[in-house]
């Protein structure tokens, strides 16, 4: 009997899953696999979110006019080149589905956001992994990469699940260097995160031409990642492509206040920089005194490389009848690690002594 089939592709692709948050018998969890923020949104947030309940009959401003007010007053940007979606993993999926098709190809590293490969078979086109240095983004690698038929770059910087990055002068190299009928998608969600001197989240080069876009998220630093709440900041042009297609009310009025309030709410921001700055480089040094490799990181986590695939494993599984769960790592071609969140202290603290106790 003949039923409906799904477009060319569509069943090649291996289904996007997130962090686990329960373990079958365990009561106490500390879930450190998803880089969620470890003090959660600002009561700002929590407020206003609170306060549209008595709305909820309403329909949203399908424009997100009053977020991307604030969010252009926040950076210095014009509200009319942004455009906010559902996560900013939404923004990617109308990126790569306006720009990319049958026979095209979409480009990224090779331990990218999984969603980059994803959303380019979801349109029909092949996405390409260049092959990275030293788990960091290698812009010749990308470069050799490019062909005729490539259509988007996506580039996360800096990057998960390894937690490197790529300084603001291999960026802009790399985008002088591209094709001008390559779209760089720069993906900053964990920018609020990273004080060096050298790294840029992108505006500049959004700026500078008309082939380059960034998207941001509500996901992390702010605490959000419930609500769903993302934003690119683009060329005219590509925003008025995206604002054609993407959904009428992408962005949910709850979610829009929210993310409203917690951009107002600097001291907040500021609180889990200095949280993240004191246990980042802690959590790193803790693991790395058990004998166990760290992939130098300016993200909310850490990559843990263990001996072998089955090493990583059995960590992972003794972590777990702990109530410890972390990120495996296999399905972004990293089967020897896992990924750590930085947790609060009590949960930090809690990840190294399990650690310490188990197989390594």
């Amino acid at each position: 009997m003949s039923q409906p089939q799904p477009q060319a592709g569509i069943l090649d692709i291996v289904p996007y899953k997130g962090g686990e948050s329960k373990v079958a018998g365990v009561n106490r969890i500390v879930k450190l696999s998803s880089n969620e923020s470890p003090l959660g949104p600002s009561p700002k947030a929590i407020a206003a979110y609170r306060e549209l309940a008595e709305r909820l009959h309403r329909y949203p401003d399908g424009a997100s006019t009053e977020l991307r007010r604030a969010i252009g007053a926040a950076h210095g940007l014009d509200p009319e080149r942004i455009v906010c979606g559902n996560g900013s993993d939404d923004l990617i999926g109308l990126l790569a589905q306006a720009y990319a098709g049958q026979g095209d190809e979409v480009l990224y590293s090779a331990h990218g956001f999984l969603m980059y490969p994803i959303s380019a078979r979801a349109q029909g086109a092949q996405p390409v992994a260049a092959p990275e240095t030293e788990f960091r983004a290698d812009v010749d690698q990308l470069l050799a990469r490019v062909t005729e038929r490539t259509r988007i770059l996506f580039l996360a910087n800096p990057n998960n699940p390894t937690g490197t990055y790529l300084p603001a002068a291999e960026v802009a190299r790399l985008r002088a260097e591209l094709p001008e009928h390559v779209l760089l998608v720069i993906d900053a969600a964990y920018a609020e995160y990273v004080a060096n001197e050298d790294y840029n989240p992108g505006i500049e080069l959004v700026d500078a031409g008309k082939n380059t876009v960034m998207t941001r998220t509500f996901s992390k630093i702010y605490g959000l990642a419930a609500l769903r709440v993302g934003w690119a900041y683009g060329p005219e042009e590509v925003v008025a492509v995206l604002n054609r297609i993407r959904g009428a009310f992408n962005v949910n009025a709850a979610a829009a206040a929210a993310a409203v309030a917690a951009l107002a709410d600097r001291a907040h921001i500021e609180t889990a920089q200095r949280h993240n700055a004191r246990w980042l480089p802690w959590l790193t040094q803790e693991v790395e005194k058990l004998g166990l490799k760290v992939v130098p990181s300016v993200g909310n986590f850490i990559l843990i490389r263990f001996a072998s695939a089955q090493a990583a494993a059995k960590a992972d599984a003794a972590l777990q009848q702990r109530g410890v769960i972390l990120r495996a790592m296999g399905a972004y071609g990293l089967p020897d690690c896992l990924r750590a969140t930085v947790g609060t202290e009590a949960e930090n603290r809690i990840l190294i002594e399990a650690l310490r106790d188990g197989p390594r």
